[in-house]
């Protein structure tokens, strides 16, 4: 399917809920999977709650409706990951599972450099250790 470069979110250039749900699936999957992302597998207790709730971030984050602020309020995504140990490591295991979920599941390769390069803020921002 080509999406329009000129539509202005990420929500619409990635195709919707429906792509969104893929991506995130695809994403808990890698997480749940790849050896090399045990620290952050380790870090969720339950990946069917996590996996909803990224879902509902990156909607309204991507600029789609904004499912996780009606439900829980403003993310304050900091504080909330503040319980749990966030380094360069843990946000680089983050990322990669991150963009192969973006290579896997998005075909504009243009559109997954722009997500990643914005994903990557978020990500390291939530560093907590050094």
């Amino acid at each position: 399917m080509q999406i329009s470069q000129n539509t202005r979110t990420y929500y619409e250039r990635i195709g919707g809920e429906t792509a969104v749900r893929r991506l995130v699936a695809r994403f808990y999957e890698l997480m749940d999977s790849l050896p090399e992302a045990a620290d952050i597998r380790n870090l969720h207790a339950d990946l069917s709650s996590a996996e909803e709730k990224l879902f509902q971030f990156l909607s309204g984050w991507m600029g789609g409706p904004p499912l996780y602020t009606e439900r829980y309020g403003h993310p304050r995504l900091r504080m909330r990951h503040m319980p749990f140990a966030i380094a360069e490591s843990q946000r680089d295991q983050w990322m990669m599972c991150m963009n192969r979920a973006l290579a896997d599941t998005v075909e504009d390769k243009a559109l997954c450099a722009e997500i990643s390069a914005a994903l990557y803020k978020v990500a390291d921002f939530m560093r907590n250790q050094p």
